[in-house]
């Protein structure tokens, strides 16, 4: 996997100050993607032992509220079967942090049913996320006074909630 950006202190992309991990390689091409480079599966920097280490340690300090990881498509396969072990790690060394997901695909017809998103990983990767931001950028469904998201078709999924009451629980800010 590569990555094309990590972002230390980022708080755009979800509750707080985070470290967000922007994976490459996406299929989907969102009409007006707001990061269109990152299609490419070999667009940026290799994902390596080193750079789990260093998210590690940006993870530590206490006003690090957790993790985003973002794309390109963190749910294309390829990328799921290495962020799995990553997360896992990240979820072992900081159980108090969240876990932020964004994606193009759709929770119900993507990744709970059999599409090109799924794979033997994807139940297990949605077990380690908090919060799923799903659903592929609309440009006709642009809003920008959205809080996270950039068009009104995505939504904010409280993903622990959904899968444990097997329904679509929307995250809301405590």
């Amino acid at each position: 996997m590569y990555y094309g950006e990590i972002k230390k202190t980022d708080i755009a992309n979800g509750i707080g100050v985070r470290v967000s991990l922007f994976v490459s390689g996406c299929r989907r091409h969102c009409k007006n993607c707001f990061n269109r480079q990152t299609w490419d599966f070999c667009y940026g920097r290799p994902f390596t032992e080193q750079t789990e280490q260093m998210l590690l340690e940006a993870l530590k300090p206490s006003y690090i509220n957790g993790l985003t990881v973002l794309g390109g498509e963190p749910f294309e396969p390829e990328n799921q079967r290495v962020l799995v072990p990553f997360l896992k790690r990240v979820r072992a060394s900081f159980p108090e942090k969240t876990i932020w997901c964004f994606t193009g695909a759709t929770l119900e017809s993507d990744l709970l049913q059999q599409s090109a998103n799924r794979c033997e990983v994807t139940d297990e990767m949605l077990s380690l996320i908090d919060v799923l931001v799903d659903g592929a950028f609309i440009e006709a469904l642009k809003d920008i006074s959205l809080q996270f998201r950039g068009s009104s078709n995505q939504r904010l999924i409280d993903l622990p909630a959904t899968l444990r009451e097997g329904r679509i629980v929307l995250w809301c800010e405590a």
